[in-house]
């Protein structure tokens, strides 16, 4: 049965994923049309809205940070979908590539303004649930 159990959180994971990306490469397109600049404002607004939106979800469906994989909510949407949709990793190159172009002070503070402000959204997202 923890086998099916388990085949079967992968597979709402996979979905999730799946539909997050779709998002994430959708309103990146979006945004990126309507606003040309050196700051990689597509993923800002993606990483932080997904830090926003997880901590919100996370109070309303009563998941503890450590166990976001138990529940099918849980894997389906935060794991999948905000996983799918928030990207460290595009965040990091885009600091990368910002910083070897020699906009080394718009790198580190695209880098904190990132981290700060995620910060922030999800600490907004865990009191607006919990009113």
């Amino acid at each position: 049965m923890n086998e099916v159990v388990s085949n079967l959180t992968v597979m709402w994971v996979g979905i999730g994923g799946g539909i997050g990306a779709i998002l994430r490469y959708k309103l990146g397109n979006i945004i990126n049309s309507k606003c040309q600049m050196d700051f990689p404002l597509s993923t800002f607004i993606i990483n932080i809205t997904g830090a926003f939106i997880i901590a919100y979800l996370s109070v309303l469906l009563s998941v503890e940070w450590t166990d976001r994989y138990g529940s099918i909510y849980a894997s389906l949407i935060l794991t999948g979908v905000l996983g799918g949709y928030t990207t460290f990793s595009s965040m990091q190159l885009d600091a990368l590539k910002l910083y070897e172009s020699g906009k080394k002070f718009l790198s580190l503070f695209y880098l904190f303004i990132t981290v700060s402000s995620g910060f922030f959204g999800a600490a907004l997202g865990v009191g607006l649930a919990s009113l």
